[in-house]
């Protein structure tokens, strides 16, 4: 448990408020926990640690909410997207073992910034984009997802120019992410990243906070419409950046 050793009482008052708040707005939105979590957990623990952390955690949330609304996922998005996704998260966990970890980290602070501004500016998006978008969304997914645990919001992006309704994109992100946490958890465990005391305590630890996060989140999503949630979601990820 050499991650959670010696850390100061700071952290432990702060990572409960920030893993029941990140999974408030995956409960809301199917996707945002780890985009919101690490930046700021970041500051206490390495990324080989929470990327894992928060990948397990978030599988068992994608589960809850995609499993419990079937009916709304989009059976074609998910058929064009996941072979990129998974040459995405390939690539992605090399990086992650090969990479330092500052250059990382500063990379996923510009990129919650940079997600978050997009989302507060452009909160309803007009018209469909085209189907082979899949490919660029789908490979940058996978990547961030295996680096920074952090592919719902490009894919949400995806999904939000092809679909309409906020329930089916909320679904269809939350599949995609329950099957890139499976092959997420794959690779970290052949790259000898999952199987250690420390990150088990950790999630041991983190699941009573994720599990009240995602059924808060999931009563707020009823009455907020897309833009709102959009736009919600997009000030935190900017001020999480």
């Amino acid at each position: 448990m050499s991650e959670l050793a010696e850390l100061p009482v700071v952290f432990w008052v702060v990572a409960p408020v920030t893993i029941l708040f990140a999974y408030t707005v995956f409960g809301m939105s199917g996707f945002g926990s780890t985009v919101i979590a690490i930046p700021i957990l970041a500051n206490w623990l390495p990324l080989t640690y929470l990327v894992p952390l928060m990948t397990l955690g978030d599988l068992v949330a994608a589960v809850a909410v995609g499993g419990s609304n079937r009916q709304h996922v989009s059976g074609a998005e998910l058929k064009r997207l996941m072979p990129f996704m998974i040459l995405g998260i390939a690539l992605g966990v090399t990086v992650l073992v090969a990479v330092p970890q500052h250059p990382l980290k500063i990379g996923l602070g510009v990129f919650a910034m940079a997600v978050g501004l997009h989302s507060v500016l452009n909160p309803a998006p007009k018209g469909t984009i085209s189907p082979w978008w899949c490919v660029p969304a789908g490979t940058v997914a996978g990547i961030l997802a295996a680096v920074f645990g952090a592919g719902g919001p490009v894919n949400v992006a995806y999904l939000s120019g092809r679909l309409r309704d906020k329930g089916e994109i909320r679904s269809t992100v939350s599949v995609i992410i329950s099957i890139s946490a499976t092959l997420r958890t794959t690779f970290y465990a052949l790259a000898g990243l999952v199987f250690k005391a420390g990150l088990l305590a950790g999630v041991a630890m983190a699941v009573p906070f994720a599990w009240a996060g995602v059924a808060l989140g999931s009563r707020i999503h009823i009455g907020l419409t897309n833009e709102q949630m959009r736009r919600a979601i997009g000030g935190v990820l900017m001020t999480s950046g």
